[in-house]
């Protein structure tokens, strides 16, 4: 990986570093398991993700919000894989975290 392109998703990665402790911990998540594969569409994405707020980040993660954007959805979803919510938690927007990673 060129040294800049090092740098440059270390800084993504940095900026993944969120005040609201479910972003936080999903982003860590989604680090350990996409970190490897993140490629430039990737990188544009999550840049475009992590210039909104906490709170609107967290409205498109959890699915309270919709985006029209073809690429920030694909990149939503994956960051999603690292919750689930339970059935009867559905309607009330409260996610619980996958284990599994």
């Amino acid at each position: 990986m060129p040294e800049d392109r090092h740098v440059r998703l270390g800084r993504l990665r940095w900026h993944c570093r969120r005040a609201l402790l479910e972003l936080d911990l999903l982003f860590e998540r989604f680090w350990q398991r996409y970190g490897d594969t993140i490629d430039v569409q990737d990188e544009a994405a999550l840049k475009q993700l992590l210039a909104l707020e906490d709170y609107d980040l967290w409205a498109l993660v959890s699915g309270t919000q919709k985006s029209d954007d073809p690429q920030l959805i694909q990149m939503i979803e994956r960051i999603r894989t690292e919750f689930v919510p339970l059935d009867h938690e559905r309607l009330s927007g409260n996610f619980y975290f996958n284990g599994s990673t």
